[in-house]
């Protein structure tokens, strides 16, 4: 269900960009990054969080770690990472799968900044197994995304 609505996002949105399937997995950076041949930081991993009642969506550079102050200052309170079965929830996606496509329900998407030394990501695309090649700021785009500074 969660490819097949990222599947149907994208055929809606922006039906030139090809979902990616592979064999193997792609459900950590490292995994990913063999998998499409990319350097670690050229994938795009979303994050989910929450802060206070807000839940939100953070996409980063598969380098970047989230920067306690930074967040705060950003969004006024510590972020809590969900657990897997809250992100399904939420998401709809598999943790290894999550992406801000295709979503049950509108959550913000935030874009850290980190993303912006490429000019193409490799976000995942709804599951474990499945990806995306995007220009950086299409991916802002397509998503509604507003970009922040919340990574070291």
């Amino acid at each position: 269900m969660s490819f097949e609505s990222v599947r149907a996002f994208f055929s809606a949105h922006a039906p030139e960009i090809e979902i990616i399937e592979t064999a193997e997995s792609s459900s950590t950076v490292a995994l990913a990054a063999e998998a499409h041949g990319v350097e670690p930081g050229q994938i795009a991993k979303t994050i989910c969080l929450r802060v206070g009642d807000e839940t939100m969506l953070v996409v980063a550079s598969g380098t970047a770690r989230l920067d306690n102050r930074k967040f705060k200052d950003a969004f006024g309170g510590k972020g809590r990472m969900l657990g897997p079965e809250e992100v399904l929830e939420v998401t709809s996606h598999p943790v290894g799968g999550v992406c801000p496509f295709g979503l049950p329900a509108p959550i913000p998407v935030y874009c850290d900044v980190s993303l912006r030394r490429f000019d193409e990501v490799v976000p995942a695309a709804g599951s474990t197994h499945s990806a995306v090649r995007i220009a950086t700021e299409r991916l802002a785009e397509l998503t509604s995304a507003k970009w922040v500074d919340v990574c070291q």
